[in-house]
């Protein structure tokens, strides 16, 4: 694993978005969620929290931005996408309680999973007894996972439990000018607001497309206006 100064990041190819920090995360209605996701990655919150959203709503952002909060106050953390890491063998997670901050999204994708469930049964209690922190996310409540093992579905509501809420479309079109922004290239909030009334409004969706746009503008050597995007898209 890497240093104790940086987010740990496994030996198989999972690693922390850059962008994916809370500056870079348009608040909404989740004002206090954030919060509690900060003081548990500053290591003086909650020891156990649990967020819960629908996709594209930004929790494996949030998560992320947990862990990179971590770096800079030399807390050793890692980001675990259970979507990604179902295929191995839960001995992965042999360790981790040992380290500051551990960050596991997608719970769901192990329900019904008998050794995975265990697994993660154990690391709540291992992470516990060393009096760290764990940040877990799903897209559902904990009762409402289709989790087998009675003992993990209490663990679950250890801690903080809340839900992340969608942006209405006037917080996607600020959110998507900011993405725009950190990209390196304006958005006004005209165009802002065409691509959050023409097209999916999934932030997840709405932010490949802004990738999509970009890559498009740098190589015709255009900005990126209402015109370019019905070019561009077809629409």
């Amino acid at each position: 694993m890497n240093s104790a100064n940086a987010p740990q990041q496994l030996p198989l190819g999972v690693s922390l978005q850059d962008e994916a920090r809370f500056e870079n995360f348009m608040t909404g209605q989740n004002g206090l969620v954030c919060s509690m996701l900060r003081q548990a990655a500053e290591g003086r919150g909650e020891q156990f929290l649990y967020i819960w959203g629908y996709e594209g709503v930004g929790c494996s952002h949030l998560l992320q931005a947990a862990c990179h909060t971590a770096e800079p106050l030399k807390r050793t953390a890692v980001y675990l996408p259970l979507a990604d890491l179902i295929s191995l063998s839960p001995v992965i997670l042999e360790g981790m309680e040992h380290l500051n901050l551990v960050c596991v999204d997608n719970v769901e994708a192990i329900a019904g999973n008998k050794v995975w469930e265990e697994a993660l049964f154990h690391l709540y209690n291992r992470i516990r007894q060393e009096q760290n922190t764990l940040i877990v996310a799903a897209n559902t409540p904990p009762r409402q996972l289709t989790i087998k093992l009675p003992d993990l579905v209490s663990r679950l509501s250890w801690g903080g439990v809340f839900s992340v809420s969608e942006l209405d479309d006037e917080g996607k079109a600020a959110a998507i000018a900011m993405r725009a922004k950190i990209r390196g290239f304006e958005l006004t909030e005209e165009v802002a607001k065409y691509l959050v009334h023409h097209a999916s409004r999934n932030m997840s969706d709405l932010c490949l497309m802004l990738e999509r746009l970009d890559k498009a503008s740098l190589m015709a050597q255009r900005k990126v206006t209402i015109p370019f995007i019905k070019q561009e898209m077809g629409w």
